[in-house]
Parts: structure tokens; C-alpha cells; sequence
């Protein structure tokens, strides 16, 4: 027996078997028909959750999408458009390493040599981690509502932190992301759950701290960014609205709003989601419409977020990327 030939096809195995398990964490959405090429980027648009977010929940005839009908237009209008899974609550460090890997991934599965990525909520630091640590490979950062100079909510969590209600609070938050993590049929050690490294990471503290180490993009004030460097294009938008449809769920932005003295869209201020070009921070949705949930719920006449989504993808074709 030729133990050359037997060590090449072990390691060929390996390296199958390694790819077949990341591909399960890293989702390409194909559409079933395509309709035009207004969204046709030349590099694809990878998608970053939130906090407490996630790919899919359920099965394919009963389940939940976080990036709601907007990844499966952008698929239809032509975008090579891939959501992500990270740990839903968890350090930006963490999550941004998570996310390296899978770019790295999309990447040697597409042949591109840069990636758009998008980013709502913790998303957008998490992607402008990978930025950062590979801005050769990153054609543009798009922020949807991150908190860049971190979240007052974040703050009054923190709050706790020596009170009898931290470790209550903290296994809670927990339990939801090991939760999550298991509903999407994940490994649990691959994407480890830490509610307090969130926190910190999204408390004013903690961001100030991360834009020292990934200052790209990030203005000083509440200005608008730079809106390229390193070759990379930044870009952010965001709603202003707390509770726009009171049948939807995500009403209980309404009482966080208040705890932010009414301004922002619930989660995060106006000033801390600006990220390089501000194309609109005056949408007329909460933190969750930003992502058409819950389920497309929003107000009677605001903005629709898969258009503005498509419309976005069509500003980056424009631009080359």
C-alpha cells in the first residue's frame, strides 16, 4: 500500500467533511425564479445578524427568516446573497471571528475575491470586525442600525451588573441563546453563549473601546464618517420610529424608546448608527422593521424595507462592488 496516495485522500476527506459542516452554517439563498439583474453586485452581500439574532428558525415550510423577504428579493434581482450565523449573544470579537471564517468561506466557495457585507444591530460592528481584520477582502460595509458609539440600553443594563439581579439576568439571557443556537441545529461549543461580553461590547464603554481598535468608517462626532478607506465604502441607514404598528410585536420598542428619552428607533440612537455615508436615518421603522419583522408588520405607510434593501444592492452595483 502507497501511504502518499492514502495520507492525500484522508486529507482530502478531511477538508470535505470540514467544508460540508461550515456550509451548514453559512446559507447561499438561491431563488426559485429570477426576475431581473437590478440587484446583480459583483461581489456578493453577505448578511450579519443582530444580537440575539439568527439565520432560520424552523423548516422550510414553517419557520422564521431574520433578514424577513429581503434575502430572497436581492436573490431574485440578481445579488449573490448569503446570511451567516454567529452566537447571538456574545462579545464583538467573538462574533467577528465567527464571521471571518465563514466570509473566508463564501469566498473560496465563490471565487470572489471581496465580499459586500451587511450588518443590522450588533451585525454592523461584528462586520466591521472582519473589515478591519481583512480589508483587502471587503469591497463595503453597510451598518443598519448599529450602534457604533453604543446603546443606551446597554448602559442601563450594565447598570445591574452589581445588584442581586445579575446572575438571574445573565443566565436568562443565556438560556434564549443557547436556545436559539439549538433551534437552528448548531453546536453549542462553536458558538458559545456570553450575555455579559454582549453587553459590554454595546454599553457606550465597550464601543468607544472597539473603535479605537476599528476606527474605519466611525466619525468622532455625530457626523457622518469617512466614507472610504482602505479601499473599502461604508454606508449606514436607520428608522426613527419606536411603535409603528400596534399589532406588531416589536411594540415593546415603544417602552425601551422611552428609556432613551424617545429618540432613535427603540434600541439605538440616531448619532450612534452612523456608519461612513448616511443614505437615510429618518425611515419611518423601529429596530425590527429595519429587518421587515416581525413577519412584514410595520406602519401603514412607511418604507418598504425589501425595496430599500434592493435599492441599496442596485447603489453598490453602481458603484462596482
Amino acid at each position: 500500500m502507497k501511504i502518499k496516495p492514502l495520507l492525500s485522500s484522508m486529507l482530502t476527506l478531511s477538508l470535505f467533511i470540514s467544508l460540508s459542516t461550515q456550509a451548514s452554517v453559512i446559507t447561499q439563498i438561491k431563488p426559485n425564479y429570477v426576475s431581473s439583474n437590478y440587484a446583480q453586485t459583483k461581489y456578493p452581500i453577505v448578511l450579519a445578524h443582530g444580537m440575539g439574532g439568527f439565520s432560520r428558525i424552523g423548516t422550510d415550510t414553517l419557520g422564521l427568516d431574520y433578514w424577513y423577504q429581503i434575502a430572497p428579493d436581492l436573490a431574485r434581482n440578481g445579488t449573490n446573497v448569503w446570511t451567516t450565523r454567529v452566537s447571538p449573544f456574545n462579545s464583538t470579537e467573538v462574533r467577528g471571528e465567527q464571521l471571518l471564517q465563514q466570509v473566508e468561506e463564501i469566498l473560496a466557495l465563490t471565487g470572489k475575491e471581496k465580499v459586500n457585507l451587511l450588518g443590522h444591530s450588533h451585525g454592523g460592528p461584528t462586520a466591521r470586525y472582519v473589515a478591519g481584520i481583512i480589508p483587502t477582502k471587503v469591497a463595503s460595509v453597510t451598518a443598519v442600525a448599529s450602534p457604533q458609539k453604543g446603546s443606551t440600553i446597554s448602559d442601563l443594563i450594565l447598570s445591574l451588573e452589581d445588584t442581586p439581579l445579575k446572575g438571574p439576568v445573565v443566565a436568562v439571557v443565556n438560556i434564549i441563546s443557547a436556545s436559539i443556537v439549538w433551534a437552528q441545529g448548531l453546536d453549542q461549543k462553536q458558538f458559545p453563549s456570553d450575555a455579559l461580553a454582549g453587553a459590554k461590547s454595546l454599553n457606550t464603554a465597550g464601543a468607544t473601546e472597539f473603535s479605537r481598535k476599528f476606527p474605519m468608517g466611525v466619525s468622532a462626532n455625530c457626523n457622518e464618517g469617512a466614507y472610504q478607506e482602505k479601499g473599502i465604502s461604508f454606508y449606514s441607514f436607520q428608522g426613527n420610529r419606536l411603535v409603528t404598528n400596534i399589532f406588531d410585536p416589536d411594540s415593546a420598542m415603544g417602552l425601551t424608546g422611552l428609556l432613551m428619552g424617545g429618540e432613535g428607533d427603540g434600541l439605538v440612537s440616531t448619532c450612534s448608527g452612523r456608519l461612513g455615508k448616511t443614505i437615510r436615518n429618518d425611515y419611518a421603522w423601529n429596530h425590527f422593521d429595519e429587518v421587515n419583522q416581525v413577519l412584514g408588520l410595520r406602519g401603514l405607510f412607511s418604507q418598504d424595507p425589501v425595496q430599500v434593501y434592493r435599492e441599496h444592492a442596485n447603489r453598490l452595483k453602481s458603484q462596482g462592488l
